[in-house]
């Protein structure tokens, strides 16, 4: 299955510990990742600036993501009506890439549920279904 995790799922996945460092293991051991230029620079700000994540780790961490990962360039803009940019340029880049899913704790990407072919999921809904 080719997954698209969001910033906030992947900032988790490293700052803390839970479900989403479940999520992002199982997607890295069986599954295709897919992420984008634009999720990594957002990513290295979250790390940075909101977890003090130290810059080394996080540079680790971004070097790890981009091996063995599908980096997708958005094209055109999904026309959906969320308010965020940064949130369309991840749907974009999960839509350009052909994912699956797309695993997010953003409440507004969430009330979508689906654009095109592709599955919004949380975290949890993505790991019930894999246990399931």
């Amino acid at each position: 299955m080719k997954v698209f995790l969001d910033t906030n799922v992947l900032a988790s996945a490293i700052a803390t510990r839970g479900i989403c460092t479940d999520v992002l293991r199982e997607v890295l051991t069986s599954h295709e990742l897919i992420i984008s230029a634009h999720l990594l620079k957002e990513l290295r700000q979250v790390l940075q600036r909101k977890f003090r994540v130290p810059a080394s780790l996080t540079v680790e961490f971004l070097n790890l993501l981009q091996q063995d990962t599908i980096v997708a360039k958005p094209v055109n803009l999904p026309d959906v009506n969320i308010k965020d940019e940064d949130d369309l340029l991840i749907l974009a880049s999960a839509l350009k890439a052909n994912a699956d899913l797309l695993v997010t704790g953003d409440k507004e990407l969430l009330a979508l549920g689906k654009v095109g072919n592709l599955e919004i999921v949380s975290p949890r809904s993505f790991w019930e279904r894999l246990k399931a």
